[in-house]
Formats: structure tokens, sequence, C-alpha cells
């Protein structure tokens, strides 16, 4: 509401959104819905090129054995609090209870935990040539706060990154969400965006 109007905008969906938990379903309009409000650790290009989003830097040990990944300035929450490397390790852990790739990704590792704010490591207990390749897979590794993405996998979750509530749903035919509080908005990146990288600029005002 501003100025004395509502303001609404009307997205019509070539199915029904009965969930919105990425990891607890493998339809497409629950990935569809998520791929504008959620952001991920990396994404594709249109040459299916792997390319950072949250990440804004990784190291690779000279033996392969061992990855950091150093979150960039800029991502947070509803409440203006700053998404942190946990955050990732919480999702990681998730995903890899369902997701096939997450899955091989968590058989050939030793350790993955933060080891700052903006950084944490994965390190490897045999090799395994696709570490980022399963984490910018087709079943994209949207982020969402530690504590929601530490719920078991047998009951879905929703989507807060903007701090939207599933407020009112009619079953095969509406969606209606709504803003909860302020939102902050995201800080893009300063690439283009491209498939599901680069620069993603909200322009529609929420509040």
């Amino acid at each position: 509401m501003r100025n004395g109007h509502s303001k609404h905008c009307v997205f019509v969906a070539e199915a029904d959104l009965s969930g919105l938990d990425p990891v607890t379903t493998t339809a497409y309009i629950t990935r569809n819905h998520s791929c504008p409000i959620d952001d991920t650790l990396f994404g594709t290009d249109e040459s299916l090129r792997i390319k950072p989003q949250m990440a804004d830097r990784t190291t690779v040990s000279n033996d392969g054995m061992r990855c950091s990944f150093t979150l960039r300035d800029g991502p947070a929450w509803h409440d203006g609090q700053p998404a942190v490397s946990e955050d990732c390790v919480e999702r990681v852990r998730r995903r890899a209870e369902r997701i096939r790739f997450g899955q091989l990704l968590m058989a050939h590792t030793k350790k993955i935990a933060p080891i700052d704010r903006k950084t944490f490591a994965l390190k490897l207990a045999e090799h395994f040539g696709l570490v980022f390749e399963s984490l910018a897979g087709v079943r994209a590794l949207f982020t969402m706060r530690a504590r929601i993405a530490s719920t078991p996998v047998d009951e879905q979750i929703g989507s807060l990154a903007l701090a939207l509530s599933y407020a009112r749903r009619t079953n095969g035919s509406r969606a209606r969400r709504s803003c909860t509080c302020a939102i902050r908005p995201q800080v893009p990146r300063d690439e283009p965006p491209c498939r599901s990288s680069g620069g993603k600029k909200p322009y529609l005002d929420m509040c």
C-alpha cells in the first residue's frame, strides 16, 4: 500500500504452486517461483558455464581436496542481517538429503564447516571433480537462513529471502503473497543478467 493505493503484481504461472520448498519437490513451478526470490551460491550462463552469485571468490588447494568459498558483500535477509557462511553450509547439507548430485558431493566430503562469517570450507575425503557442478546444477542451491535450512527434510519449508509470507492460497487457482515487513533490497552483482547468473535487479516495489 502506498499513497492510499494498493499495488499488486499478478503472475500467471503454468501450474499450481502447491509447495515452496525446492528440495522436497521436483516441480518446475516451485523452482521457477524460487528463482526471482532466492539467491544461489552459483549460477550458469547461456553457455552453461558456472558463474558465482552469492560467492565472491573460491580457492581450491593444489591437490584439489579442499575448496573454500567467500561470500560477497551485499546479500542480506529481510531484517537487514547479512547472509553468512553458516546459512550456506546448512543449505548444502539439507539439499544433499534429497538431491542426488548433492548426495554424491557429500559422499565424497569429509567435512564442510564455516571458517568465519563470510567464508566456509569443504574438505573432500576422496577426489570428486564435480564440486562446482553439484553446487550449480539444475536443482539449484537456493540459499536460506541456517535455522530454516536445518528443518528436517521431510518437512516442507517456504522461501524467506524477501520476507514474503504464504498468506493466502486457493488450491489450483491462486497463491497470494504479502510483504510482512520492510524489505532490504538485495545488492545485485555488477554483471548483466544471463540465465541464472549475473546481476538480478528487482523492479517491483513491495513496500
